[in-house]
């Protein structure tokens, strides 16, 4: 009876830093994702913060303008009274239409001013609403952006720290292996994207699913030596314990 090892020593040595190398570059990616989302939500509060600022100016724009007008009707009155006066006074005729022509003239100017207030009083409603609604939407925002971002603070600093500690255990893992098979795991790594080693306990490659040779299947399950798959070049390893039955029970080989 041939007796078939589980795996190569080294084989579990490179699962193992390939493990790692995979959670650290998960870390990585989460410390750089996190001050991109929260760049990102006060962008959006800013942008936000801009549009309060210019329904803002618009409505002292509007509360201006018709300050200006009522003044206008104001200076108005004044100088129709005047007019009204010296047109009392009038000596003829002709000085009565002018100033008649005045008076009307100033009249209308305080029709058109009036009008405008109007206009501008319809206007500011929607403007004073909207302004009222953006700053109370602003103040619950402000308050979600903060919570948010002490969040991603403190899960930067857990992350940077679990980042140190795993990286302590990389150089450990990396250590205890070959320089060759060391500097092997490194290129199909960058190769793979991370994937360097895969299972070959059911006669293919886990990862390219390429169907292995006979003689070569034969040689994985001695695990005599650590082998690389013949059509994608990452480490294989062999264990027998993936192997059950519907039951779950283990089947032997031999």
């Amino acid at each position: 009876m041939l007796e078939w090892n589980s795996m190569h020593p080294d084989a579990h040595l490179v699962s193992h830093l390939q493990s790692l190398d995979q959670q650290a570059a998960a870390l990585e990616k989460e410390i750089a994702t996190l001050p991109i989302h929260i760049a990102s939500i006060e962008k959006t509060l800013e942008s936000h913060l801009r549009r309060l600022e210019a329904d803002r100016a618009a409505l002292l724009a509007n509360q201006r303008d018709r300050k200006k007008l009522e003044g206008d009707i104001q200076t108005n009155e004044q100088k129709l009274s005047k007019l009204r006066e010296q047109m009392a006074g009038a000596k003829n005729n002709e000085q009565y239409k002018a100033f008649q022509h005045e008076i009307a003239y100033a009249q209308g100017e305080t029709r058109k001013a009036e009008d405008r207030i109007l206009e501008l009083m319809t206007a500011s409603e929607p403007l004073e609403a909207a302004v009222k609604k953006a700053e109370a939407e602003l103040k619950e925002e402000k308050k979600s952006v903060e919570v948010e971002s002490k969040s991603a603070r403190e899960r930067t600093a857990l992350d940077e720290a679990k980042l140190k500690e795993i990286r302590v255990q990389r150089a450990e893992a990396a250590a205890k292996l070959k320089p060759a098979v060391l500097s092997t795991y490194e290129r199909i790594r960058k190769k793979w994207k991370g994937v360097s080693i895969a299972e070959g306990t059911t006669g293919r490659c886990g990862a390219c699913m390429i169907v292995l040779r006979p003689q070569f299947f034969q040689d994985l399950r001695r695990g005599e030596a650590l082998l690389t798959c013949e059509s994608c070049g990452r480490f294989l390893f062999y264990n027998p314990a993936v192997l059950a039955t519907e039951s779950g029970t283990r089947v032997s080989m031999s």
